[in-house]
């Protein structure tokens, strides 16, 4: 019956015909709208908080034997088994871009498995710090740029999520100056204004850290009072600063204290940068332009002969 039902909205839509309620938001405004990927793909070699290690990837082994298929610690490939799996060597969840719970710093906060599925869209505020950055590395949001902001586009919305655009993400191939002082963060008051005043879901912020505080004291803030936020965040200045919508997506261990993390921003379709449903559809996916094989670091990438 769902196919069924599911298969008629289909061939509804592609005969030009209206839809309404949420299939119609999709079809009217979503699906030639503007996608914009905020997210750091994760691999070994790449920037991490000094107290952290980097991740591994290597080949996934059998871990078992199987009566003429596989022998047990025999890693898998395509000539011999058909297909290929990755082990990952994670030693933190606290890697790449990211959410953060509370439970990071506080044992009564909550996990990444207790985060609601409400998470999931939201208005997305970004406010533009970088030109002060690039004067002063070590710029921090302040109150005042926020309301900068409200005078130029209106109240934030209660419930959205302001991103802080420093152009940060730019250095993340420069691994060493990427996590070093001065870089930019958001101030403890911005923080409090934003969440007490604007009562915002979260925040994020291209670096790996909330401030330079030698106390980190805006996330301790943050956590101990029962806020996420967002950490690694990239590509903001492809992003409008408002009347844009934010998808949230993270993985969802049991109990986790971070969340490995993707956002994506969706901005009106006449917005410059991203691509549309129209545009990169998604099935089927594209063909690589030369086989898979692993780098040195584990990664699969297309290489050719």
């Amino acid at each position: 019956m769902m196919f069924a039902m599911l298969s008629l909205a289909w061939l509804s839509a592609s005969a030009g015909n209206t839809e309404t309620g949420l299939w119609g938001i999709y079809f009217n405004e979503l699906k030639d709208a503007k996608y914009i990927d905020l997210t750091h793909a994760f691999e070994p070699v790449q920037p991490v908080w000094p107290g952290f290690s980097n991740a591994a990837f290597k080949p996934a082994r059998a871990g078992r034997r199987i009566e003429g298929f596989v022998e047990k610690g025999e890693v898998f490939t395509y000539e011999k088994h058909g297909f290929v799996a990755t082990a990952y060597e994670l030693p933190t969840d606290q890697y790449g871009t990211q959410l953060d719970p509370p439970a990071h710093w506080d044992s009564l906060g909550a996990t990444i498995s207790d985060i609601p599925a409400t998470y999931a869209i939201r208005p997305l505020v970004v406010i533009d710090i970088h030109e002060k950055v690039a004067e002063d590395p070590g710029y921090h949001l302040q109150v005042e740029d926020i309301k900068a902001w409200e005078a130029k586009h209106g109240r934030i919305p209660g419930g959205s999520v302001v991103m802080v655009r420093s152009d940060w993400c730019k250095k993340w191939s420069d691994i060493e100056r990427f996590n070093k002082k001065p870089f930019p963060g958001v101030g403890l008051e911005a923080l409090k204004f934003l969440h007490l005043k604007r009562k915002i879901l979260f925040h994020g912020h291209e670096p790996l850290d909330t401030d330079t505080t030698l106390d980190l004291e805006g996330e301790y803030w943050l956590l101990h009072n029962h806020f996420a936020q967002a950490e690694g965040v990239a590509n903001l200045d492809k992003v409008p600063e408002s009347g844009a919508l934010l998808i949230i997506g993270f993985a969802k261990p049991k109990g986790g204290t971070g969340g490995y993390a993707r956002y994506i921003a969706i901005a009106p379709k006449d917005w410059p940068h991203g691509v549309s449903v129209t545009d990169v559809p998604g099935a089927p996916l594209p063909v690589q332009p030369h086989p898979l094989k692993r780098d040195e670091n584990g990664v699969m990438r297309p290489v050719s002969q």
